[in-house]
């Protein structure tokens, strides 16, 4: 990063990309990764140390050769999954950047990463552009918020804009197979979203805010039956939900933690509301002892 064209034209994207990156000779950057010492939770969810999230802990990893793709990784000091952050010019509009976050699939495999209906490949010098999943997700009649993969290609995701529903697709002799919503096990409840499979099937967690739950949005898992179906939705219990929400959950591909998000609505002096949340982690056990109750 010494070129400074580079470092002006890093400045002016982070500049132009409001929400919604390849060296001077097109190789990655080299970072090693620190894992802190945590004391780390039980079975009783625990607020994860605190963090700030800003462009200042963003790493640039790659600068694509025609330089309209940008990739960064976060430089958060966790034992978790990094995303890769890519601010990819938009080649229709004038000085407009879209982001997007990409995470690996459950595994923790880092060679493919998937933001919603799009992904990227590692290749030899960075990162392949970003790559679209191809008709069949890219429907504007769907809203998908997250896309979780398994080690057999069956891609879990969500989809806001068709009544909060999750649907599946799975690979069948190397060849995609179309959508299909889950059975009402899963899709039954308001703002039933992000959902999570296991790398080998054999349960899916996402969150719902339905009835018998204990706030606003609590988070379930279903274990994968001999027959194939899922199993009855179970709530986390109260050592993760509350009257609050609680959302987007993952296992650490270890399997050894589950992080999720909590967040409770608050009022301004001037009665106005907004949302304050933090990330929350807990032991994988909690996986494995409801599991030895089935």
């Amino acid at each position: 990063m010494k070129n400074p064209f580079l470092i002006l034209l890093v400045i002016l994207v982070l500049n132009a990309c409001n929400s919604n990156t390849t060296t001077p000779d097109d190789t990655l950057v080299e970072k090693e990764t620190t894992i802190p010492e945590f004391n780390t939770p039980g079975v009783i969810a625990e607020k994860y140390p605190p963090e700030t999230f800003t462009t200042s802990d963003w790493n640039l990893e790659y600068i694509s050769p025609d330089m309209k793709n940008i990739y960064f990784s976060i430089a958060r000091k966790s034992p978790f999954v990094r995303p890769i952050i890519v601010l990819s010019n938009d080649t229709t509009k004038y000085n407009v950047w879209n982001r997007y976050d990409f995470y690996p699939a459950s595994n923790g495999n880092d060679s493919i990463l998937y933001s919603k209906n799009k992904y990227i490949k590692k290749t030899a010098n960075g990162w392949s552009k970003v790559i679209s999943l191809g008709a069949m997700f890219e429907r504007e009649d769907w809203g998908i918020m997250r896309m979780s993969v398994s080690d057999k290609g069956t891609y879990v995701f969500d989809d806001y804009k068709s009544n909060d529903v999750i649907r599946m697709s799975r690979l069948k002799n190397g060849k995609r197979q179309a959508p299909e919503l889950l059975s009402k096990e899963i899709n039954v409840g308001k703002w039933t979203a992000h959902p999570f499979i296991a790398p080998d099937e054999s349960y899916l967690i996402w969150d719902s805010d339905r009835e018998g739950g204990f706030g606003d949005s609590d988070i379930y898992i279903s274990f994968r039956q001999t027959d194939g179906s899922w199993g009855k939705a179970i709530n986390l219990g109260e050592n993760i939900n509350t009257h609050g929400e609680e959302n987007t959950a993952t296992i650490t591909p270890d399997g050894k933690f589950m992080t999720f998000y909590r967040s409770f609505q608050k009022t301004r002096e001037d009665g106005s509301t907004y949302w304050e949340g933090n990330m929350y982690w807990v032991s994988g056990k909690i996986i494995t002892d409801l599991r030895d109750k089935q």
